[in-house]
């Protein structure tokens, strides 16, 4: 979705299905931290805010993008929700290890959705700087969080 006049914080709970007696999980990476918490922010309180229990929402931390994919394999055979949401940020540098990590990220996500019948949502900014990673994880283009916590729901349920 392209971002550059959206905030991606907007959202109607209206027009979301009911989400009381749903269960999330949501692998955060450590790496870009400042990054990673403000999304998995975003995404928790949203998920509260459309009537998920708090206890009901597992998070489970990991070292880097690329082992979200293991993590979130594992939420799902540990826990069972009813869909997770993989949290991560990539921050391009002056290596193409940038493009390997995102590919793999991509790829094991897609992997997990077809493996799986608990949906795994792709919560992983791929950006060019820092100010980009900012602007989408709380800043001038709302969070991403956010976003990904209410496609998070809606597939939830669809997967029921």
């Amino acid at each position: 979705m392209a971002t550059i006049h959206q905030n991606l914080s907007e959202f109607d709970t209206g027009n979301l299905p009911d989400a009381s007696a749903l269960s999330f999980g949501i692998v955060v990476a450590e790496w870009n931290t400042n990054i990673t918490e403000n999304l998995y922010k975003g995404a928790y309180q949203t998920l509260v805010d459309s009537g998920v229990q708090a206890e009901k929402i597992i998070k489970w931390e990991v070292p880097g993008a690329f082992e979200l994919t293991f993590g979130c394999k594992k939420i799902i055979e540990t826990h069972q929700p009813d869909a997770v949401i993989a949290i991560g940020s990539v921050i391009r540098g002056e290596t193409s290890h940038f493009d390997f990590v995102c590919q793999g990220v991509t790829q094991g996500i897609t992997q997990l959705n077809l493996l799986y019948a608990t949906p795994v949502i792709f919560c992983v900014l791929t950006d060019d700087h820092l100010q980009q990673s900012l602007d989408r994880s709380g800043g001038k283009h709302g969070n991403k969080g956010v976003e990904a916590a209410v496609a998070a729901i809606k597939m939830a349920v669809l997967g029921k």
